[in-house]
Order: structure tokens, then sequence, then C-alpha cells
């Protein structure tokens, strides 16, 4: 009978039982040992195995590296998706016990060093994955990261038993290339919420408006600007006249399956509050679209909010405060109650070098961080396989966005154009409008990470409600 030989293996238990074992004692007076080198060879667990086996964590806010025998594999933050990280190489400083992870943003290239060193540790009061404190108030291991676009994070770290790997003495996967494939990759999401109310158009161009199972046909024909409320009953859409001069905002009750006019004028791009309780939109006055507001209570009380020019509004940020991408400048502004932003960023930063503004650009705040958003725009270089769209002519595709760090990761769909992304309500799924190289379009999701891209339904210009 074959006994797998596992050197490897036997080298990071080697390891592991000097970086648990504790410092020598001091107690008795010993001769001062000559000066020695750091020690050669690994200073850290290394080989070609994937499991996890250090957890380096901090909080205000929550934040996590999972350290495995590679080195850094998984940089996680509250309120965005995991980051996952290229291990290179380790480095061994002065300290016998003090080393540097290096590796790579796997999505952005962007350098990243986990700083560890072996001393008590008080600088995290929960290692993320369970808010029971550690014994004696301490952790094992001191930490500090850096990442070239994020910035220095400062916790605490320990060995994380629960997430050993499985010893079952089988010989390595690598060892025998003849059983070797690739993996299945897995989303980090393990919970989320379906939508409970959308409204899309279905294959006879006709607007359906769905709350769970119950599914209605809106009597009509609506045009244009679909925005559910926060509350998943009432739409908002604009609806032309025919001669494009005069559109009307009418609003589309679930529960009462009716619909009234709002208000009507040569208006366009209607939404909701948060909270419901008014509503932004595009009105043309002194030949430039304004942006305006009224409660939603009372639209005959509808009143200039900026009557600089814009070109749409992508949503509210807060309560407060409006998205909305500016005619002239090119940028995207936060505008506040009296109607002036209060930051502004160039849509060319936002987008190149990758991607560029486009007539159709699409952004949407997340709807838990308003640091991330999910964006659809031109491809400065489309990939192999990603067709034109049928009316724009231009390959579109989704990334997201983060404002501080200025870090941008593109969404893959292979072989669709992408429009129009919605967030779910929980934040953890996108969905958008694909088309494929016959121009047949559907509605489709992907987790935030990039991960399990699926068909939704047939429909397509999906809004979400609850």
């Amino acid at each position: 009978m074959r006994v797998a030989q596992r050197p490897q293996l036997l080298l990071w238990f080697v390891v592991l039982a000097s970086i648990l074992s504790p410092p020598p004692s001091h107690s008795q007076a010993k001769p001062t040992p000559a000066p020695k080198n750091p020690p050669v060879g690994p200073p850290a667990p290394q080989s070609k195995h994937y499991p996890i086996l250090l957890l380096a964590f901090g909080n205000q806010p929550n934040w996590s590296v999972r350290i495995g025998l590679k080195g850094p594999e998984r940089f996680d933050r509250a309120g965005y998706p995991p980051i996952p990280l290229e291990p290179a190489e380790v480095t061994h400083e002065a300290s016998a016990d003090t080393w540097t992870y290096h590796a790579k943003d796997s999505a952005t290239g962007a350098a990243v060093a986990v700083h560890l060193s072996r001393e008590a540790c008080t600088d995290a009061t929960n290692d993320t994955l369970t808010i029971t404190p550690p014994l004696g108030g301490k952790y094992s291991f001191r930490v500090s990261v850096e990442h070239a676009q994020i910035g220095s994070l400062k916790g605490c770290a320990r060995i994380a038993t629960e997430l050993f790997p499985k010893i079952n003495n089988q010989p390595d996967q690598e060892e025998d290339d003849a059983k070797k494939k690739p993996p299945v990759p897995v989303s980090s999401v393990t919970k989320f919420q379906s939508p409970v109310a959308v409204v899309y158009l279905n294959a006879g161009h006709q607007l359906v408006f769905k709350r769970g199972a119950v599914a209605r046909i809106i009597p009509g024909k609506p045009e244009h600007d679909f925005s559910v409320s926060h509350d998943g009953k009432r739409l908002l859409f604009t609806q032309d006249d025919g001669t494009g001069a005069v559109r009307s905002i009418n609003q589309y009750d679930f529960d009462s399956n009716s619909v009234k006019e709002l208000i009507r004028g040569n208006i366009r791009n209607p939404v909701w509050s948060p909270d419901d309780s008014r509503i932004a939109f595009l009105n043309y006055q002194e030949a430039k679209w304004q942006l305006w507001t009224f409660a939603s209570s009372d639209p005959t009380k509808s009143a200039v909010l900026s009557s600089d020019s814009f070109d749409s509004i992508h949503g509210w940020s807060d309560a407060h405060i409006l998205l909305a991408t500016t005619a002239n400048q090119g940028e995207l502004a936060w505008i506040g109650e009296d109607g002036k932003p209060s930051q502004a960023v160039s849509l060319n930063e936002i987008c190149a070098p990758d991607f560029r503004p486009s007539g159709n650009m699409s952004i949407r705040l997340h709807p838990a961080n308003p640091d991330l958003v999910v964006v659809s725009a031109a491809f400065t270089h489309p990939p192999q396989g990603v067709p034109a769209g049928e009316k724009e002519g231009e390959a579109k595709g989704l990334f997201l966005y983060e404002f501080r760090a200025k870090r941008r990761v593109p969404l893959p769909v292979p072989n669709l154009a992408a429009s129009n992304p919605e967030w779910s309500r929980d934040g953890f799924l996108v969905f958008f409008t694909g088309s494929d190289a016959s121009h047949r379009s559907s509605t489709y999701r992907i987790f935030w990470d990039g991960i399990g891209l699926q068909k939704y339904l047939s429909g397509t210009g999906l809004v979400i409600g609850q």
C-alpha cells in the first residue's frame, strides 16, 4: 500500500509549532548568545495548498484578511465585495517573530502588504466572524495591512483553527495531472434576498409590475423612465403625448390597479426619494434640463432645486442629496437642498481607462453603501465576443466603482452587452439588461463579487422596488 509523503505539510507543522510556542523564559540568567542572522528558508507558512490558516481583522469599520499557506488570499470589508488576492513572496523582518506577506489585488493589480508580528494585541474587539472577545481580551498577533488604493488598516490576527484544512493522508491533487480539474468559482454570498417587487417590459413591449407571485400588465402605453417606490407598491413612468415636446409623469398604484397623472410638461426622469416622500425630475426650462422636485403627496407644488443643466438623475444619496450628471462639465454631482453641488467627480475619472462615458450611461448607488456604485458605460476596447448595441452601436459593460479608493472592478458578463444595471435591495445582486450578438435581450443577474451570472427573466429594462 502506498503511503503518501507530505514534506510540505510536515514543514508547515514545524513552523506552526514555532508560532504557537511561547517565547523562552528569561527568569534564569543565561550566557549571552552570539548574534544570529535572521532565519533563512520559509519564514511563514507557504506551500501549494489553498486552505486558510490565519485570520487578520479589525473593527470600525470591520475588515479581515485571510492568509493561507500560500499567503494573503482574500480581503473582506463591510459593505464591499470581497477582494481576491494573489499571494506573492513572504519576507522576514529583523525580528524573528515578524513577517510581511506580499500580495496583489487580483482585480486592479494594486500592491498589498500584510505585516504580522507575534505580540499581544488589543487593537480589535472581535474577529468579524464572531462577536466573542478573545480569552483575556488579547489576540496573539498584531497586524497592519497596506493596500495601494484603499490605504492602511490596523488590527489583530489569530490562528484560525476552524478554517484549517482537513488532512486525509491522500495524495495531493497536483501530484496526479490526470485528476486535475479547474476549480468551480463559488460566490462569497451565502445569503441574499430576491426582489419582492419588480417592473419590466415583456416580449410584447408591455409594462409588467410583479409583486411576489402576482403580475399585472399596466394599462395604457407607458413609455420611459420607470421608478418603483421603496415600499414596492407604486410606479412612476413618463408618457409622451405624441409630439415629443410634452410628457406626463404618471403614477401606477399596484393595490388599486390604477394610473393617475401627476404632472405634465417637457419633463422626464422621475425618481423617488429613499422614504418615498419626494419625487425629483428633470424639467426643460430656459433651454436646458433643470433639476426640480415636488412632494409625492402634492405634485401641484413642484419647484426648481437647481437651474443648472443636467443630463440625468441617478438616484438619491440620502433623503436630502441627489446624484445627477451635469450636461456641461461631464461630472457626477451630489446636489444638496440648496441646489448646489457638495462634491463632484469627473465621469472620465470614474470610467477611464477601460470604459468611457456614453449617452445612455447608468450609475446606481449601492443601497447600503454610498461609496459604491455599479456603472454601465461603453468599453474603450470591447472584449472579444461583446456585441455592439443595436441602437447605440456601442459595446457596453458593467463595473463597480469606489469613490474614496478610486477602485474600479469590471463585472464579467461574457458575450453580452450590458446596460440598465439595478441593485437588489440587499445589495448582493446586480440585475441588468443583456443583449447577445443576435440582439436578443433579457434580464440577467450576477452577484456583486462577479460570480453566478444567470438569466433572470425574458423581459428587459428591469427596475426594482422592495
